[in-house]
């Protein structure tokens, strides 16, 4: 096995500008907040079900073909104004949604589903463009390890929802929607103001250009040659200058990329179980336990905690094989374990987080990695090289595929809760793991097939 070598590594770092940092810590905040808002909901669930709607209405997820429209737009227009507008406006709908109505006293399911469809559409624009412009700053040297680190933003964003809703829910689950919404403006201001898109905005040569003149880096991680000795990078040089021409791919192209299809039908089931943790967990641990509303979105933290060190673990180990299926795989076998441990914990809060916190590793650690790496290494790969206007639509496809999934997982998690209820619902989960693990099946065992021959060269040199 070829490990990676230390001086390339260190190169890599040296790479790193002030720049660099900026845009990890602009992306994975604007992210965040809107992962915040999003959580908002989830924990004042109680609240607001008791009050306006019935049970059928709470459910909340972006719509998918918001994220598939996103991602064309986000490669064809400025990715800051995209996501500056896209986090204002959504703020603006939130407002609208949680407080103005409330202060107004009025309440119809139907505004609040239109606002919410709405809501999603604005939302979806967030994604695909951290995602892109993450990818214009950073190479494949080392993105399992940047990217799981940078994906636990959904996390931390739904950290700082639970927080900032437990902490105002006392005066009015409205006012959890306005110091949300408040925020999230503010942080969409700060991006249209402050925010780069890519290294040639400011002079700086792109990861392209940088990637193609080293040894090893241009050798894909995602690719589609079975055997990788055959591998010929499809850049040519003329003049000592790399030629790119930048043009965005179509739909129907981004979508024949090796590797597109099976992620995005594997991230629809893995999504699924994801966002269902994400929106139901509070609802599930004070309606199975009887803990206090503020209690459990406290606790619901836990999980995330475990998905953010999942997801940035998984991500490094991925990064030192140069491979990610078998990484996903293996977690994803372990998840089903866990899950069979959480759906058996006792009324113990201890011990319930840190089943949850287990339970998070093994399943938000693959969801990061799938909707942030792998989206990156997917649109990116070598067979796109000339078109660098491709990330966002092949991110959009995956997390649009995967959105589809959660959407239909809210219906179905509350539909099998209230015939059969919450055991049925994690024998629910687990068939959607395990398909998970089916869909990339093919691509596991091209790539432990590659990690086996790779060994095999390795030992015969010596």
């Amino acid at each position: 096995m070829a490990w990676p070598d230390i001086f390339q590594r260190r190169a890599l770092l040296s790479r790193f500008s002030h720049h660099h940092v900026v845009v990890f810590l602009l992306t994975f905040f604007s992210y965040s907040l809107l992962h915040a808002s999003r959580k908002t909901f989830s924990n004042v669930k109680v609240s607001i079900s008791k009050q306006w709607t019935p049970s059928a209405f709470n459910k909340s997820v972006e719509p998918a073909e918001g994220l598939f429209i996103s991602g064309i737009i986000g490669d064809r227009l400025n990715l800051r104004w995209v996501l500056s507008f896209g986090m204002c406006s959504s703020a603006l709908v939130v407002f609208v949604f949680g407080t103005v109505t409330e202060w107004l006293h009025f309440y119809n399911k139907w505004l609040y589903c239109c606002l919410w469809i709405v809501n999603g559409l604005l939302q979806s624009t967030g994604w695909p463009c951290v995602v892109a412009v993450m990818g214009n700053w950073f190479g494949k040297a080392g993105r399992g390890v940047v990217f799981g680190l940078w994906s636990a933003c959904a996390s931390v964003g739904n950290i700082l929802g639970a927080c900032l809703a437990s902490s105002v829910l006392q005066y009015g689950y409205e006012y959890a929607f306005l110091v949300t919404a408040a925020v999230q403006f503010a942080g969409g201001i700060v991006i249209f103001f402050g925010l780069l898109v890519s290294p040639e905005e400011i002079g700086l040569s792109g990861v392209e250009a940088e990637e193609n003149f080293e040894e090893d880096s241009h050798r894909p991680l995602i690719s589609d040659a079975e055997n990788e000795d055959e591998y010929e990078p499809n850049y040519s040089v003329q003049e000592g200058r790399v030629v790119t021409h930048v043009k965005a791919i179509s739909f129907y192209q981004a979508c024949c990329l090796p590797g597109v299809v099976p992620y995005s039908v594997a991230y629809a089931c893995l999504k699924l179980v994801n966002y269902s943790f994400f929106f139901w967990l509070p609802f599930y641990l004070s309606n199975n336990f009887g803990w206090k509303e503020a209690d459990a979105d406290k606790l619901s933290i836990w999980y995330d905690v475990g998905g953010i060190i999942g997801g940035t673990l998984q991500g490094f180990i991925s990064d030192v094989l140069q491979k990610r299926a078998p990484v996903l795989a293996l977690s994803l076998l372990l998840a089903i374990g866990s899950l069979v441990g959480y759906s058996r914990s006792p009324n113990d809060k201890s011990i319930n987080a840190l089943l949850m916190a287990v339970t998070g590793f093994f399943i938000g650690g693959p969801s990061n990695m799938i909707s942030s790496a792998i989206s990156a290494d997917l649109g990116r790969q070598d067979l796109v090289q000339g078109s660098s206007e491709a990330l966002a639509t092949v991110t959009g496809i995956v997390d649009g595929t995967g959105s589809i999934g959660a959407a239909v997982g809210q219906y179905l998690v509350s539909l099998i809760q209230d015939n059969l209820g919450w055991m049925w619902v994690f024998y629910f989960f687990i068939l959607m793991t395990s398909c998970t693990i089916l869909f990339i099946s093919p691509l596991l065992v091209r790539e432990i097939r590659s990690l086996v021959q790779r060994r095999q060269a390795h030992i015969l040199s010596e």
